[in-house]
């Protein structure tokens, strides 16, 4: 039963969202749904896959049959954004009830989602492998296993390994509030409307939560840009000539600084750093 320590925490239980597209395309084309939405790589990198991931929920509690609704998560590879990423809304096949207050999907939106035995081959096919970063990642992996087992796939945290980003702002900021929103405004991530909060969005903002966190910024390799981009980006540096004024000392100043060399020898028995 996971339980969010500070209020704020139990918001950011109910948000998340984006992931890649080449691990998905080797899934079989029977699980390409039409509300599965993968957005291909942008940017092809080597190197092992980061999926910051949020998930939205019917609740708080996946024990007492709530269900997740939507799932979102983003590719990073050596800390860089492929732009690469996962969306699927899922129907819950029970009300959504008061979580809607939160996230803002209601049951008319989802009636015509896919169940999640429609999409659990392609998104477990998708997630496999890499190492899920969330926050307060115990309730997602939850609901996420419970999922999984619902239809007879492995546990998802058997075969990722997970960073939970809560976890980590706790041992950066002891003591204080660390919920998404409370790391936004202490990293000056740049303002997003989360007047509901939606599984992607919240990727979105937890991978530049994660990067600024870790002392990192959030980036693109340069090759995908356009010319002008780069043009944007470049920083122009130019040879500055500056002749600097050479004070010698006078002769009263180094009398002074060759007593003051001589008296340090004698008082500490070695010869002094200073002495010309």
């Amino acid at each position: 039963m996971i339980e969010a320590s500070e209020p704020e925490e139990i918001i950011d239980n109910v948000e998340k969202a984006e992931v890649s597209t080449e691990v998905v395309m080797d899934a079989p084309s029977t699980n390409q749904h039409l509300h599965i939405v993968i957005t291909e790589a942008k940017v092809h990198l080597q190197g092992p896959r980061q999926l910051i991931l949020d998930t939205e929920t019917t609740g708080f509690y996946f024990q007492d049959g709530d269900r997740i609704i939507e799932v979102g998560a983003i590719e990073m590879i050596n800390r860089k954004l492929t732009g690469s990423s996962i969306h699927i809304y899922i129907n819950p096949e029970k009300p959504v009830g008061d979580s809607e207050n939160v996230h803002g999907i209601s049951d008319d939106f989802l009636k015509d989602k896919p169940k999640y035995a429609e999409i659990a081959d392609t998104l477990f096919a998708f997630l496999k492998g890499a190492e899920i970063i969330a926050h307060n990642a115990a309730f997602d992996m939850n609901f996420l296993n419970m999922e999984f087992k619902r239809v007879g796939l492995p546990l998802l945290s058997e075969v990722c390994e997970v960073t939970d980003t809560l976890a980590l702002a706790k041992n950066k900021h002891p003591g204080q509030k660390n919920s998404l929103d409370a790391l936004v405004r202490r990293y000056e991530i740049p303002a997003r409307d989360r007047t509901f909060h939606g599984a992607l969005l919240d990727a979105e903002i937890l991978a530049d939560v994660y990067l600024a966190m870790t002392g990192g910024q959030v980036a693109f390799d340069m090759d995908t840009l356009t010319q002008a981009e780069q043009d944007e980006k470049k920083i122009t540096r130019q040879s500055v000539q500056v002749d600097l004024v050479v004070i010698k000392p006078s002769e009263h100043e180094l009398n002074e600084h060759e007593t003051w060399v001589k008296q340090y020898e004698e008082k500490h028995g070695e010869a002094c750093l200073f002495a010309k």
